[in-house]
């Protein structure tokens, strides 16, 4: 399985096949999560110091913050899993593996 990587804004690249939930960070139980994963180490920052609109979570445990809206990272990477199932499917038709 290829790595997919999306863009989440400002330069900065995160690979989709990692994530596990995006939401916002309103909520107290975020905040938390957020706040142990900077005691932890485990928090990336790639907001480019503007405003936290998104929190990723990814399955290795990091706490990934985004400038961009959850429903935007979201549109982006459903964009990208349909572009990967047309590729997926053009190289079937050309007997590629």
């Amino acid at each position: 399985m290829a790595m997919e990587l999306i863009h989440i804004g400002f330069g900065n690249i995160l690979a989709i096949n990692r994530v596990i939930a995006i939401v916002t960070p309103n909520s107290a139980p975020i905040k938390r999560t957020m706040q142990d994963g900077k005691n932890k180490g485990q928090l990336i920052d790639m907001t480019n110091g503007r405003r936290t609109k998104a929190v990723i979570i990814t399955d290795s445990g990091h706490i990934v913050l985004a400038a961009l809206a959850p429903e935007t990272i979201a549109g982006r990477l459903q964009a990208s899993r349909v572009d990967s199932g047309l590729r997926l499917e053009q190289s079937d038709e050309k007997g590629e593996p």
